[in-house]
């Protein structure tokens, strides 16, 4: 089984906020869009200039985002997955969210195994299901 991770469960864990977090349990592998890299250093420099976040908590915060980065495999946004974004949802889907559930369609399309979408945002969840995928990590 493989599981798409959208930003809010990378942050979660690589931020570690409080809440329920996303468990591996019996997945085989996970996957995100080059998106999640661009938010998730995007939410450590706002806590940053937030004053939030020290100089040391941005980079531990840098070297643990690295590190998971390493860990799971990164899907291009292509023309299709934009092509696929830009067309109409069923429910209301901000611009970013669309482009991971657009990644997350195209990626159920090329891999044999079951794909799983992981989000701890109540409305990509709600998206996420209206595409027939099985929604996992609290959302």
């Amino acid at each position: 089984m493989i599981v798409y991770l959208d930003t809010s469960v990378i942050l979660r864990k690589i931020l570690a906020e409080p809440g329920p977090a996303f468990t591996w349990g019996e997945r085989d592998e996970a996957m995100t869009s080059e998106l999640a890299r661009v938010e998730a250093r995007r939410a450590i420099d706002r806590l940053r200039l937030g004053g939030d976040y020290t100089d040391e908590m941005v980079a531990t915060a840098h070297g643990k985002l690295t590190a998971f980065e390493i860990s799971i495999a990164i899907f291009p946004i292509t023309r299709l997955v934009l092509a696929r974004a830009s067309a109409p949802f069923g429910t209301v889907v901000k611009a970013l969210d669309a482009i991971h559930l657009a990644t997350a369609m195209v990626l159920r399309e090329r891999v044999t195994a079951e794909l799983q979408f992981a989000t701890h945002d109540r409305q990509q969840a709600i998206a996420a299901r209206a595409l027939g995928f099985e929604v996992v990590s609290g959302a």
